[in-house]
């Protein structure tokens, strides 16, 4: 994610509580502590004792809870020392400190058709602003594309499907581009791979732009496309080709 200055960062303290490795290189990392003020679907600054030097912004996978509970996924991208050094090094009891929201994903109080689309770790904000709207008396009808390589990539299958029993306004479309895993084995997937999740039967295979795109231009619905710069990039591109307003997308 990107980076922040230390000036932004003028903190509130939250305690690692649970740092769940679900591959190789991702983490979901859940802490309690001091309230921190945010919106779902919004940003915050994070400094991690594994580099006090060095901020970087993640979005809380949870709406804002007085309670003080946060949850973050982090992915080790190439070259990225922190990220790498929060999903092996982080333990329970690291105090992190948190502060500086920005960013603005939102989904209209008037909304009846929500088509959302999460690449990767994309999916955190998109999932806290879902469990934002179990709030609200009437959720719009929600459509959620969530994509990436192969089903590996699909780190939250578990979650997804839950919510997806669990809540009959929302919609989860799992998207691969290709319907096997990789060869090489990934022993922290191969320990919390479950039976409740989505399988072969429910891909859809393609990229997200494709897929998303091919359902035809959506004129009358909010659209919030997450994930990274390529990802948002051709999948916005698609999606206005085939006919959506781009005033009618919102990206982050």
């Amino acid at each position: 994610m990107h980076g922040v200055s230390e000036q932004e960062l003028e903190l509130s303290t939250v305690t690692v509580v649970q740092h769940h490795r679900l591959r190789e290189d991702l983490a979901v990392i859940r802490l309690e502590g001091e309230f921190v003020p945010f919106a779902a679907g919004q940003s915050v600054g994070v400094i991690v004792p594994q580099n006090p030097n060095v901020g970087r912004r993640y979005s809380p996978a949870l709406p804002p809870s007085l309670d003080g509970k946060l949850e973050f996924h982090v992915r080790a991208v190439p070259a990225g020392w922190l990220s790498r050094a929060i999903v092996t090094d982080t333990v329970v009891g690291d105090e992190w400190q948190v502060a500086a929201p920005s960013g603005r994903l939102v989904v209209d109080r008037d909304a009846r058709e929500v088509i959302m689309v999460a690449g990767g770790t994309g999916l955190a904000p998109l999932r806290a602003i879902i469990l934002d709207l179990t709030r609200r008396p009437n959720p719009p009808q929600v459509f959620l594309f969530i994509g990436g390589r192969n089903p590996r990539d699909l780190y939250a299958s578990d979650m997804l499907w839950l919510l997806d029993e669990q809540l009959d306004w929302l919609t989860v479309i799992p998207v691969v581009e290709e319907v096997t895993d990789p060869v090489w084995p990934d022993q922290w997937y191969d320990r919390v791979r479950g039976a409740v999740g989505y399988g072969a039967d429910h891909y859809i295979q393609g990229t997200l732009a494709e897929v998303v795109s091919s359902y035809g231009a959506y004129i009358d619905h909010q659209v919030l496309v997450v994930g990274s710069p390529a990802m948002v990039r051709s999948t916005v591109r698609a999606l206005v080709d085939s006919g959506t307003p781009a005033g009618a997308i919102q990206v982050g």
